[in-house]
């Protein structure tokens, strides 16, 4: 797996769908096919066959919104996914909104690469993909699933240089 992409958890059309990012606002799907993570528009079973994305949520409750949702849930969903990606071993895993993150105890993590792994693998943390987020737009979405997918993880800091 090239990518393991983590929302925060479903919304009730993605339940509903069975399809992560499904709801017709959520910009997660253009961003994708704009960024060439995916060539077909939500189709989880084609990003994982033919591109290496798979999907997968840090709580899996379904919520109208993520602000329904507990620091608690969040990070128990952490353990969860820690054995998840040690399993799977994906190049990168990518958060998409940066709450989910922020509750496990990153409080003041900004966009971007993460000290942080998951599992042993490089975290990149990017914006929520909903509509309901006004402060990233479609470009900056796809530029940060770019850089998730771009085979450049920062290098770890040498100590003592």
């Amino acid at each position: 797996m090239r990518l393991l992409i983590c929302g925060l958890n479903p919304s009730p059309a993605s339940a509903d769908a069975g399809v992560a990012f499904a709801r017709p606002g959520n910009r997660f799907w253009p961003a994708a096919l704009a960024a060439g993570v995916v060539s077909v528009d939500r189709d989880p079973v084609h990003a994982l066959e033919h591109h290496g994305v798979g999907f997968t949520d840090l709580v899996s409750r379904v919520t109208r919104r993520a602000d329904e949702l507990t620091s608690d849930e969040y990070r128990d969903g952490l353990v969860a996914l820690e054995a998840l990606v040690a399993d799977l071993q994906p190049e990168v895993v990518c958060f998409v909104g940066l709450a989910g993150w922020r509750a496990t105890g990153h409080r003041k993590a900004v966009a971007g690469w993460q000290d942080e792994t998951v599992g042993g693998r490089p975290v990149y943390l990017m914006p929520s993909t909903s509509g309901l987020n006004a402060h990233a737009q479609l470009d900056d979405l796809t530029e940060h699933l770019r850089r998730a997918t771009s085979g450049q993880t920062p290098k770890k800091k040498e100590r003592g240089v």
